[in-house]
């Protein structure tokens, strides 16, 4: 389905799945500058534990892994940010997990992979019968029915994912096995069995202990004529189950993952703590996703790029994949740092970009990008390539649409704007801007009203480099007549802005996958009505009728030429103007083994690295421990 996931920090980030188990393959570590890996052809990099441990190395069993910003919440269903899937992923289970070093989809709380009816409708899984609550009972088929219908009831505050449950005709249940069910699909789509992996499990008997959600089934939910205003129930359910407390309050959280989140001091640190006897630790032959070698994770914001310096200087990070380029190659040119640690650079599936304001209501946001010569003189007015030079040193690859070029479904045949100012003169002369009155700024007389081309752009404050690119961009674009008023805004406040659609342009980042492209989350036109990711107002009868055929059509030589067809629409409509997406500069402190890293979000394992120290050298051997997390 490959979800989108708004990444935190406005400039940096971000699945395959195919059907297979979990594992990973082995890697040489390169950590000479001058050999630093960038590649398109492998999706993983599995570093080689250090031989020798310096006295300088801490001995603590935790790991202080840097990020730029706080989740929105860690709500079971209603978020959509980058960093909360991150805490979820180690804090939760999902009947079918992201396999982020194969690129695919692997059983988590599933015994296997299901099984599939002949008309590819029915997926029948089975539950492992090991996995616990904290409260000691059983994960079973109710929890996850209960899962499933809480994300599809119309009463859940859901609308960035809601959509991929619609295709849920009815869960089966079974008498005599507690840990069998059966989803039942209205129609094949290529992500059937995929979506699983991006929803967490959450407890039915804790979130809903009166069982409201057992007396509705799935065809009352699917009918668009279902009087919610009725069912008073299911009303008091979801205003409880809605309130923001449920994805804030710590003391409220309750996952059956490994880690627990034990402390959340919003704009500082987010720490998960190892849970004791976790039934993950009675496995005998655990993956890469069930272990939890580090009793503490912490998640530590540091925004400025000096202060991400110092503490690397002083080895109080031990993991980021969120520095700029420019300060991880200050960090690799000077001192210690190749001693201390391994850094890769490695591909990813986000993209940056600029989304445009396609219907703007005339009123609080003028009328200037529902023109599409608009649109795209702002692609031609932007300096992409001088951004990826001075932004990235050349670490990134320039985006022309919304799919990577890892994926096979890329349209080549679509090119990249050129920073072109004559043209973009004449696109914007031809829309009927101009400068009227000598003052260096366009403007158009617009429902009777003389409006200049001052145009409010927001994006994500606090990092240095997203300051810097803004600005670039503002010192750019007035060459072609238009000034642009520069907003700075809190992550979570400036995804509620979006929602609403309040916003002339704004800049921000795409945290995808390599799973087929599904459009609909961010280019179906009831992705904009709803509450969901289209944010810029996208779309039509014809590409939303082109989304639902490519969602439907599993053959991939058919399906392909159909993303791409949609490809090539998105670039002539021009509602983003679509940047680059930057190499991950992926780093590990040497002090722990099992380092893996991935191209697939978030870049790391991070409950899966091992303390030299403690376990001994060699990926998987816990010849040297004093302690074990079995």
């Amino acid at each position: 389905m490959s979800t989108k996931f708004p990444v935190l920090s406005t400039l940096t980030i971000a699945t395959a799945f195919l059907l297979a188990s979990c594992g990973g393959n082995g890697g040489k570590n390169e950590n000479d500058i001058s050999t630093l890996n960038v590649s398109d052809k492998i999706r993983n990099k599995r570093i080689a534990d250090a031989t020798n441990i310096l006295p300088e190395w801490s001995k603590e069993n935790i790991v202080v892994n840097h990020w730029p910003g706080d989740p929105d919440n860690l709500h079971p269903t209603n978020g959509g940010t980058a960093a909360r899937s991150w805490i979820l992923q180690l804090t939760a289970n999902y009947i079918l997990r992201n396999d982020v070093i194969n690129l695919n989809v692997c059983p988590d709380l599933a015994e296997a992979m299901p099984e599939v009816s002949d008309d590819n409708l029915r997926y029948t899984y089975t539950l492992r019968k090991n996995a616990t609550w904290d409260d000691g009972s059983a994960i079973t088929a109710e929890d996850c029915v209960f899962m499933l219908k809480a994300n599809r009831c119309p009463l859940t505050n859901n609308p960035i994912t809601k959509s991929y449950f619609e295709n849920i005709q009815d869960v089966i249940t079974y008498p005599d096995n507690a840990y069998k069910f059966t989803i039942v699909m209205k129609q094949e789509e290529i992500n059937n069995i995929n979506f699983l992996s991006d929803y967490p499990v959450f407890q039915r008997k804790y979130f809903d202990p009166n069982n409201v959600l057992a007396k509705y089934t799935f065809a009352q939910f699917n009918n668009p004529d279902f009087n919610t205003d009725n069912e008073k129930d299911l009303l008091a359910w979801a205003n409880k189950f809605n309130d923001a407390t449920l994805g804030n309050d710590i003391s409220l959280l309750n996952y059956s993952g490994a880690y627990k989140v034990a402390e959340w001091t919003r704009g500082q640190n987010l720490i998960l703590e190892r849970k004791k006897n976790h039934w993950t630790q009675k496995l005998s032959d655990p993956n890469e996703y069930e272990t939890s070698f580090p009793e503490k994770i912490i998640f530590k914001i540091i925004k400025d790029p000096t202060a991400q310096k110092l503490e690397f200087g002083s080895q109080a990070l031990d993991a980021s994949v969120w520095l700029s380029t420019a300060t991880a190659t200050e960090l690799m040119d000077g001192g210690n740092f190749l001693t201390h640690y391994n850094i890769e650079f490695t591909d990813n599936y986000s993209y940056n970009y600029i989304g445009l304001n396609m219907k703007p209501d005339g009123v609080t946001h003028k009328k200037f990008f529902d023109d599409v010569k608009v649109r795209r003189a702002m692609g031609y007015l932007v300096p992409v390539d001088d951004l990826i030079n001075v932004i990235t040193l050349g670490r990134a690859k320039r985006m022309a649409g919304p799919i990577s070029p890892l994926k096979d479904e890329y349209n080549t045949n679509l090119t990249p704007l050129s920073n072109d100012i004559a043209a973009a003169t004449k696109l914007l002369d031809e829309a009927g801007w101009k400068d009227s009155d000598g003052d260096n700024i366009r403007d158009k007389m617009i429902d009777g009203v003389k409006t200049k081309m001052q145009i409010e752009f927001k994006y994500q404050a606090g990092q240095t480099f997203v300051e810097e690119t803004a600005i670039m961009i503002k010192e750019a674009v007035y060459k072609g007549g238009i000034e642009l008023i520069l907003i700075p805004i809190e992550g979570n406040t400036l995804k509620e802005h979006l929602q609403k659609h309040d916003f002339d342009m704004y800049m921000s980042a795409w945290a995808g996958g390599s799973l087929p492209e599904e459009f609909t989350q961010l280019w179906h036109t009831k992705s904009y009505s709803t509450g969901g990711s289209n944010y810029v107002g996208f779309g039509n009868s014809e590409t939303d009728a082109l989304i639902d055929q490519i969602k439907v059509t599993m053959d991939s030589e058919k399906r392909i030429p159909l993303s791409q067809k949609m490809q090539q629409i998105i670039y002539d409509e021009q509602p983003y103007i679509f940047m680059y997406s930057a190499y991950r500069k992926n780093i590990i402190h040497k002090r722990f083994g099992n380092q893996v890293m991935t191209f697939d979000r978030p870049g790391n394992i991070l409950n899966n690295l091992r303390l030299i120290a403690l376990y001994g050298a060699q990926s998987g051997s816990v010849t040297n421990a004093t302690e074990s997390n079995q």
